[in-house]
């Protein structure tokens, strides 16, 4: 198996169960998801997100499609000030108990499996973002933070 870096995308952020929602797409295809596969994986994402704790409700998703078909949905919230809280669905992947090979029948798996290699990048941007507009400021600014996002890109090396 030879590895490539993948395509990663930003899409408009949305407001979805009183979250603010920032949105990342992996794929290899440079034309993106299909539009089906991504209105179905943002159709299941309220089951992904956690009860509101007092935190600002900051949430980032990063949405993949695999060379295989396969479609992942991972949901990051921010919790209890400064925690991320994971929850991931999963369509066309019989690894991870999808029942068929539709990019849109998302399953809730139980995996506690957090990203793969092309998945992980946002990570540490969504943490410096956070820092940077809701725990250092003396005024949390949310709005600043769901517009702040990862560069288009590669999922690769971005020092």
């Amino acid at each position: 198996m030879t590895f490539r870096e993948k395509l990663l995308t930003v899409a408009p952020p949305l407001e979805t169960a009183g979250r603010r929602v920032k949105r990342y797409h992996v794929t290899d295809d440079p034309l993106g998801l299909a539009p089906d596969v991504a209105e179905a994986a943002y159709a299941i994402l309220p089951k992904l997100l956690p009860e509101p704790d007092g935190t600002p409700p900051g949430t980032f998703t990063v949405l993949h499609q695999g060379g295989d078909g396969g479609v992942y949905l991972n949901a990051y919230s921010w919790v209890w000030d400064n925690v991320l809280h994971f929850r991931g669905a999963a369509a066309a992947q019989p690894a991870l108990g999808c029942p068929d090979g539709d990019p849109t029948h998302f399953v809730l798996p139980e995996s506690p499996w957090i990203g793969c290699v092309w998945e992980l990048p946002p990570i540490l941007h969504e943490r410096d973002a956070w820092v940077r507009h809701l725990l250092a400021p003396d005024s949390p600014d949310l709005d600043a933070y769901v517009h702040d996002t990862l560069p288009e890109g590669t999922t690769g090396d971005r020092s």
